[in-house]
């Protein structure tokens, strides 16, 4: 089974254990400088873990949720279609296009999917797009977004 470790405050990480849940805070550079991203951790229970770093600041689902977009450049509607979300977090998302639209980093968009959670929650969220690596578009929620209850308790699920 493989654990995510979301870095907190400085060196330290945070790890908890998929058997007992206990909770560890270490240094990952006692591993090695730089620190692996990947590598084993024992628990005081016994249990053993292969776990990877998270570089980034907010911690990332791994999703696959289906939704529609809207896209907009400079205020005006320049194309609808179908996407998927394929990681989502407290911030942001990557989206799964496959369509012949063109995407560029300041657009804005407008999505709606569901969770996947027991309510199937509705979520209607502007982003702005901040890279693209066809058929994936990273975006960042605009700054009028805020966090929605159903989304919160989602990602800690």
């Amino acid at each position: 089974m493989s654990e995510i470790l979301v870095p907190l405050e400085g060196r330290e990480a945070c790890f908890r254990c998929p058997r007992c849940g206990r909770t560890r805070t270490f240094d990952p550079t006692a591993f090695g400088e730089p620190p692996p991203r990947r590598f084993r951790l024992r628990c005081g229970c016994g249990a053993e873990a292969v776990v990877r770093l998270e570089k980034r600041r907010c911690y990332r689902k791994e999703v696959d949720l289906p939704g529609q977009y809207l896209h907009y450049v400079d205020g005006r509607p320049q194309g609808k279609g179908t996407m998927r979300v394929r990681d989502l977090s407290t911030r942001g998302m990557k989206l799964f296009v496959d369509g012949r639209e063109r995407f560029a980093p300041g657009d804005l968009l407008k999505v709606v999917f569901h969770l996947d959670d027991a309510a199937r929650s509705r979520l209607e969220k502007k982003l702005i797009v901040r890279n693209v690596n066809p058929p994936y578009v990273g975006a960042e929620f605009a700054p009028t977004e805020v966090l929605d209850k159903a989304l919160g308790f989602y990602l800690r699920g």
